[in-house]
């Protein structure tokens, strides 16, 4: 069944890479999705980037936040946007495989998943990504760290939704929480084993806020609320 697919992107000073990254949304094989945009108080052209885009293809829709909220608010805004049944995401800096959405969606209804990520290729590094820890058990590798790649989720709206979205307390680490939480919940989730996205890993939000990622993602090992005094 060819059920429609909301991909939700939050942009910030990312004018430099964008445009490949929307592109390998657009030329998708899957054809049946909207593009929701937001950008994020951007400095730089990435606005007038995807007003460009927007006027070229009525799939895009583009929102503006007048001043930086980040990641998390970006994306359950969008979320609540969504006319899709699913829920998909793209990173900004990122780039997605022409097949990546027919087969996950493929893979979605075929297994009756919940949610599904899939593996990438490093940018840099050439390398698949998970490597050695795809072939664990995901809820043995979710207590160490997070074994899913953020830019591939698509999860079903309505299971989204019954979760809360994502945990706003979570200014990073969002999507290790949402998906963390659903593993706890005993939701279907599972990594595609193809990778299907190829994955900055220069200069990205992980790497520039290496502590700040660090300090959320231990909080949801050790299941405590975030309390940015501590940072």
């Amino acid at each position: 069944m060819n059920k429609k697919v909301s991909i939700l992107m939050s942009v910030y000073n990312s004018s430099n890479v964008l445009e490949k990254s929307v592109l390998s949304i657009l030329n998708q094989s899957y054809q049946n999705f909207e593009f929701l945009i937001v950008d994020d108080g951007s400095e730089d052209d990435s606005l007038s980037i995807l007003k460009k885009f927007e006027m070229e293809d009525n799939r895009i829709k583009v929102f503006e936040n007048i001043k930086n909220i980040g990641l998390t608010k970006s994306l359950n805004f969008l979320a609540n946007k969504a006319g899709g049944s699913f829920l998909g995401r793209q990173d900004a800096d990122d780039i997605s495989l022409e097949s990546r959405l027919e087969k996950q969606i493929n893979f979605i209804q075929k297994n009756n998943l919940d949610a599904c990520s899939t593996r990438a290729i490093g940018m840099s590094s050439k390398s698949k990504i998970p490597s050695f820890s795809y072939y664990l058990p995901i809820k043995l590798v979710s207590k160490y760290k997070n074994p899913f790649i953020h830019g591939t989720l698509i999860i079903k709206k309505n299971i989204f939704h019954l979760m809360g979205g994502y945990d706003e307390k979570f200014y990073f680490a969002q999507d290790y929480k949402l998906m963390s939480d659903l593993i706890s919940g005993n939701y279907n989730v599972r990594i595609l084993k193809d990778p299907l996205y190829l994955l900055n890993q220069k200069n990205n939000i992980s790497n520039i806020n290496k502590f700040e990622q660090k300090y959320y993602a231990d909080c949801v090992r050790k299941n405590l609320i975030p309390n940015k005094n501590d940072l």
